[in-house]
């Protein structure tokens, strides 16, 4: 789960200052469609930006399953983006000379994975988005919305629990876009998904949450949370019980790193001389 508590974002060019992000402070469930909408300059990207770790806030706290981002270093927002975040963009950041397929693979180079695995990793993910006799074409034989479905499958391969989309319709027509907003839809079935938008129209018929930015400020939320809502009783008493943990805190929990974890397995934190403890079953290792 993430919470921005409030988050300042300027930026200052010679005597001037703007403010991207004024005391912004927001929770977002692990599970829903979210879509920012707002006039240009309102903030929209700072905002995706800053939940994805490409911006840095100025002051306030971004918290990821309730662990403070306050004393992040590189390795640690790196860390974040590589495993916890998928980003896909309005111009779909393909590389022309390289195959579809392999546009997708090199998403998973620093993931550890071997070769042969990296390959079906990726063929799966593009045949999750319907391109799976596309694979050995060059990006500039795609359409737009293909191309667009090529960054959503590199955005998932690597199974991260925090979708990112920046204008993901932007540059297509609007047929193609009902297309790739269905896809996005059911990506959010098991994982959060934020979009910015100028399209008030296809957030309102996709999206299960419409937060609306003016001046770096929430002028509007549909669906707010707040994260007591969803706690055991246990938790809001405040007493402690096991619970999973994204692999980007290891290092703040002194704890080592266990290595990638398989489907179908998740950690104890709190296994013998404080070494996490694998254990079989509950939901894939690493969501929020």
């Amino acid at each position: 789960m993430l919470r921005l508590k409030e988050i300042c974002k300027e930026y200052r060019t010679g005597g001037m200052v703007q403010n991207a992000l004024d005391h912004v402070s927001l929770s977002l469930r692990p599970s829903e469609f979210v879509a920012i909408l707002g006039p240009s300059g309102s903030g929209k990207t700072t905002l995706l930006n800053v939940i994805g770790g490409l911006d840095r806030y100025d002051s306030g706290d971004l918290l990821i399953n309730g662990i403070s981002t306050s004393r992040y270093r590189d390795r640690d927002w790196d860390a974040y983006r590589n495993h916890t975040v998928g980003f896909v963009f309005q111009s779909y950041n393909l590389i022309p000379h390289q195959t579809v397929l392999a546009n997708v693979e090199l998403a998973l180079t620093i993931s550890g994975a071997g070769r042969a695995q990296r390959r079906a990793r990726a063929v799966h993910a593009l045949e999750q988005v319907g391109l799976g006799d596309q694979l050995h074409k060059k990006p500039s034989q795609l359409s737009g919305g293909q191309m667009q479905r090529v960054a959503i499958a590199r955005a998932l391969v690597n199974d991260p629990d925090i979708l990112l989309a920046d204008e993901p319709t932007g540059a297509l027509d609007s047929a193609t876009s009902v297309q790739v907003m269905d896809l996005l839809k059911e990506v959010a079935r098991d994982r959060l998904v934020v979009m910015v938008t100028h399209n008030p129209e296809l957030a309102a018929q996709y999206a299960t949450r419409i937060i609306t930015l003016r001046d770096g400020r929430i002028q509007d939320d549909s669906h707010p949370f707040s994260p007591e809502e969803e706690l055991p009783p246990e938790d809001q008493k405040g007493q402690n019980h096991p619970h999973r943990l994204c692999r980007v805190h290891w290092h703040y929990r002194h704890l080592p790193d266990p290595g990638p974890l398989h489907r179908g397995e998740r950690l104890h934190p709190t296994g013998g001389a404080g070494h996490p403890v694998r254990l079989s079953g509950g939901a894939p290792a690493g969501r929020v």
